[in-house]
């Protein structure tokens, strides 16, 4: 916290919002520059999706004052060529680099492992992704094979996450989508996914748009 006394009055810096002390009461005034500053300090220092929730607490604004030092953001990486990209995640938000350049930075760190999906995990994603939450017992009852591998190789991923479980006997555990998997695929809600059809042929499940 910065302290700077002006004549009579107290100004205090905090949480990108200046507070000015007047007829001995403090009034926020809220700077939209700033808070857009500490907002890109935070989702540089994360390295990942961040909720707007966290971001209010940390700056002490409101949802409307995020909205608008976010607007700031978006407009500073707002070009498509641009080796960082803000990204929106459902109610999260991250800073990436842009995949235009991944070559790049694989071989600068020297990167050298794929990150390609099976064909048996890209299935498993889409049942989740299209009817979440799902136990495990209901994506292999789609695809007509055991999915137990596939779904903790999933899992370990990050691509899909235990949300809770099933009111049903024994329990079973419910899984859903996570930040990472719609900043994979390059979409902000799982609202965006494509209309679909499911068809099933030995064991296998196809995504029709």
């Amino acid at each position: 916290m910065i302290l700077q006394i002006l004549s009579s009055s107290l100004t205090v810096r905090h949480k990108g919002v200046i507070i000015i002390n007047t007829e001995n009461e403090l009034t926020p005034i809220f700077d939209p520059q700033k808070a857009a500053n500490a907002i890109e300090s935070i989702l540089f220092a994360a390295g990942y999706p961040v909720t707007r929730e966290k971001l209010m607490y940390a700056l002490s604004v409101s949802d409307s004052e995020l909205e608008e030092s976010i607007k700031l953001l978006k407009e500073k990486y707002s070009d498509p060529d641009g080796g960082i990209l803000l990204v929106f995640l459902s109610d999260c938000v991250q800073l990436c680099t842009n995949e235009k350049y991944k070559e790049q930075v694989k071989e600068a760190l020297g990167i050298k492992k794929g990150g390609n999906l099976s064909r048996s995990s890209l299935e498993v994603l889409a049942i989740v992704a299209y009817n979440q939450p799902v136990t495990k017992s209901y994506i292999e009852s789609v695809r007509g094979v055991d999915c137990t591998y596939t779904v903790t190789s999933l899992l370990e991923k990050d691509l899909i996450e235990n949300c809770g479980t099933l009111d049903a006997p024994g329990r079973p555990a419910l899984y859903r989508t996570t930040p990472d998997f719609l900043r994979i695929f390059g979409i902000s809600d799982i609202s965006e996914l494509p209309p679909y059809q499911l068809v099933g042929a030995d064991g296998q499940v196809v995504i029709k748009p």
